[in-house]
């Protein structure tokens, strides 16, 4: 084979794999559909892109705009399954390449999926596995075919490609499954960043070819190419050209600038489908969830809320407070006077910080609770607001409550100012 012809194969995939996704599109037009978007408010300001949606999946109804809780290994540490239905989620995460290492996808697929093993009868996302490609780069070698990633937990070697990306998630049985990307470090810039670019694309033909239950599970697209907006632009054309039910904005909040993340994140949604839902990958600070919201994004997730949970700190609506600081060993008082979660309702900081300085793991098990419940509570504010025509000024309560000091910080009011809403 010549130079020629490799760097066609390269750049463009082959015509052969062109036209079998081709006809893979066309056997599939007409079929049940797994996913229903209706938009029910939008802005009405000229520059607004916030909205609010009812998004219909396999499991059940979910209201937009969204935070999924992240389940990475079938379930939220610390929390029961009946627990997270009681915050009224109906989404969560779960991660291919944990469950494919543990329990396995046969274990899962003998079951009835993952929905039947952790007694969850609500919608799951499944992400594919290329964040690891930038979490567990020293454990993964990166080909054309796929990622070869050396188990952290026992040395084994397990060879992730986009085939058996989708295979997994099939037997996962996930509402949602993305598409195995090549996922480089948003702080990576050169040649690299353009070829996973490409290689997505190219991997998103062979992610639709090899998934076989398009009527019973959505395959989202994630949009790449690092902080350069022609490569973010190509990227975004060729998924949009492949018609999918959703599509992902990744590869950002990986250390880059918070004003180049905003941009990418504008231009992005300037550009996605109307009627397709738009979800931006492993954002969860309360405060980008807000901006983001103004940019036009349905979806979020991230470990943050329980993560940041485990080591004491509690999500308010003044900000975050660190249940170890002895300021809080005699405050009788709930974590927020603004919050009904079983944990403000029952417990005070007084006893959170006792149970947080002790390390006992029921103190990181309620803020855990507490700080899922606050995210999904600030969301249903936030799409209210939106319905209500009032998001302008619930988001400037919300800077006010934040930033009492008036430090709100700069690339959050150029990101607001863009949406048409200019902080007092």
């Amino acid at each position: 084979m010549t130079t020629n012809q490799n760097k066609r194969i390269e750049m463009e995939g082959t015509t052969d794999q062109k036209n079998r996704v081709e006809e893979e599109h066309k056997k599939r037009k007409g079929e049940g559909k797994a996913l229903e978007l209706n938009v029910i408010c939008e802005s009405d300001r000229k520059k607004g892109k916030e909205r609010a949606t009812t998004l219909d999946l396999p499991h059940g109804r979910c209201l937009t705009p969204m935070f999924m809780p992240v389940g990475t290994q079938g379930s939220i540490k610390g929390l029961l399954s009946s627990q997270v239905l009681d915050l009224k989620c109906n989404i969560i995460l779960g991660n291919t390449y944990h469950l494919g290492h543990r329990p396995g996808p046969n274990v899962m697929k003998e079951l009835g999926g993952l929905h039947q093993l952790m007694n969850w009868n609500r919608n799951l996302l499944t992400d594919s596995g290329g964040f690891q490609m930038v979490s567990l780069l020293k454990f993964a070698e990166i080909t054309e075919s796929g990622v070869v990633f050396q188990s952290p937990h026992d040395g084994s070697q397990m060879l992730l490609t986009p085939e058996m990306s989708m295979q997994i998630q099939n037997k996962i049985g996930a509402d949602i499954m993305m598409a195995l990307d090549d996922v480089v470090s948003t702080v990576t810039t050169g040649p690299r960043v353009k070829e996973a670019m490409h290689r997505t694309l190219r991997w998103i033909d062979r992610c639709i070819e090899a998934h076989q239950r398009p009527d019973e599970q959505n395959l989202f697209g994630i949009v790449q190419g690092g902080l350069d907006p022609d490569l973010r632009e190509e990227c975004l054309e060729g998924l949009i050209e492949r018609n999918l039910p959703g599509y992902a904005i990744g590869g950002l909040s990986g250390g880059e600038s918070k004003d180049s993340f905003w941009r990418v994140v504008n231009q992005c949604t300037d550009r996605l489908p109307k009627d397709k839902p738009r979800y931006l990958m492993g954002v969860g600070y309360p405060l980008d969830l807000v901006v983001c919201c103004a940019l036009g994004v349905d979806m979020f997730d991230c470990v943050f809320p329980s993560r940041t949970a485990r080591f004491g700190t509690a999500l308010v609506s003044k900000g975050n407070i660190h249940l170890k600081s002895a300021e809080f060993a005699k405050d009788f008082g709930p974590l927020d006077d603004k919050c009904g979660c079983m944990v403000c309702l029952n417990y005070t900081k007084a006893y959170l910080h006792a149970l947080s300085t002790a390390r006992d793991p029921l103190g990181g098990q309620l803020l855990t609770y507490h700080n899922i419940a606050y995210m999904l509570s600030l969301m249903t504010e936030l799409r209210s607001s939106i319905i209500n025509q009032t998001f302008d000024s619930f988001v400037r309560g919300f800077i006010k409550d934040q930033f009492p000091n008036n430090n709100c910080p700069s690339w959050a009011k150029d990101a607001l100012a863009s949406a048409g809403i200019q902080l007092e």
